[in-house]
């Protein structure tokens, strides 16, 4: 039987990453629900999307906020989008901005009564257009150092959406973990050019298995899917992939979106402006990520060496490099 370690800040940390609604930010309850919007840019069972409808409707069933939502919004409906949930009363947009960042302040511009927070590779603009970033890259490091030291053929493979900013950090974190303990290893990157695609994820898994890989670090979900039928081990990113695939998927890059959601509400609750970067609070050192694993798949020592790399984090005295060029 699996032994599963789920590390965390403060404490054992249930399946997803749940940790404390509100740990590490002020209270956001205020005299009535907000109303809450998030637009999907893919389905909500995308991984990504998932994370944040979850937040967003465990907040809803606590009476924090009214929520609203729709998925699989394109980009070129983006703005409009944004602009209907604004005509409707929501106070609080969540989503993405990645492929219309241009479009998206300037709708916000429109809005300011609105607070918009985005997903978004850009920077905040005004007093209510904030943004945060999918900053599990510490865990994707990590889980590169086991990743590291468990290949045998010296091929790990990771497979993306496209190579914007934070899924370039994402895959060049997890590189540069196998590159500390493995320095001969090569890695191949394939991206699949959409956030939502699982068959085209599992061919391009495939076709690095095809190539030597024996490890797949899956950024997209469908990746955990060819690792799966080549009998070879995956790492999952966002969410814990280990209780779909328990012979597959060996490590997860956890990341949870509510100490975001809860900073951003209660900012809005206190009148106050969400122009600003949210993406701190979704960092390891502040509790809002943190890595899965399998004890026991990893050599003894890899993962000793991994944890104490872990606590250097936590701690401050080691900084992940945030790589965002395009993995070679």
């Amino acid at each position: 039987m699996n032994n599963k370690i789920i590390l965390s800040r403060r404490g054992v940390l249930a399946s997803g990453l749940a940790l404390s609604a509100t740990a590490f930010i002020p209270s956001v309850r205020a005299a009535a629900p907000i109303k809450v919007a998030g637009i999907h840019g893919s389905p909500v069972e995308n991984a990504w999307n998932s994370v944040l409808h979850k937040a967003l409707q465990d907040a809803a069933s606590e009476g924090v906020i009214e929520y609203v939502f729709s998925e699989g919004v394109s980009g070129t409906d983006y703005p409009r989008a944004m602009r209907e949930y604004a005509e409707q009363g929501a106070k609080l947009i969540i989503g993405e901005t990645f492929p219309v960042e241009k479009q998206a302040r300037e709708v916000a511009t429109d809005y300011p009564d609105t607070a918009f927070v985005m997903g978004s590779s850009g920077k905040e603009a005004g007093d209510n257009f904030g943004v945060f970033g999918t900053w599990n890259f510490d865990g994707a490091y990590l889980a590169g150092m086991l990743a590291g030291k468990m290949t045998k053929s010296n091929i790990v493979g990771s497979v993306g959406a496209m190579p914007i900013p934070e899924v370039n950090m994402l895959i060049n974190a997890f590189g540069e973990g196998v590159k500390a303990v493995n320095p001969d290893a090569k890695h191949i990157v394939t991206f699949i050019g959409t956030f939502f695609d699982p068959p085209k994820a599992r061919e391009a898994g495939l076709a690095q298995i095809d190539s030597g890989a024996d490890i797949l670090f899956g950024e997209r979900i469908g990746t955990a899917d060819a690792a799966k039928e080549r009998k070879i081990k995956s790492v999952g990113s966002l969410i814990d992939y280990t209780p779909r695939y328990p012979d597959t998927v060996f490590a997860n890059a956890l990341w949870n979106f509510r100490p975001i959601l809860n900073a951003a509400l209660a900012d809005v609750a206190a009148g106050k402006a969400t122009g600003r970067d949210y993406t701190a609070y979704g960092l390891m050192k502040e509790g809002g990520s943190d890595i899965v694993y399998v004890k026991g798949t990893a050599p003894a020592d890899a993962e000793a060496a991994m944890e104490a790399k872990r606590a250097e984090i936590k701690s401050g005295a080691f900084m992940v490099p945030k790589i965002t060029d395009e993995p070679k």
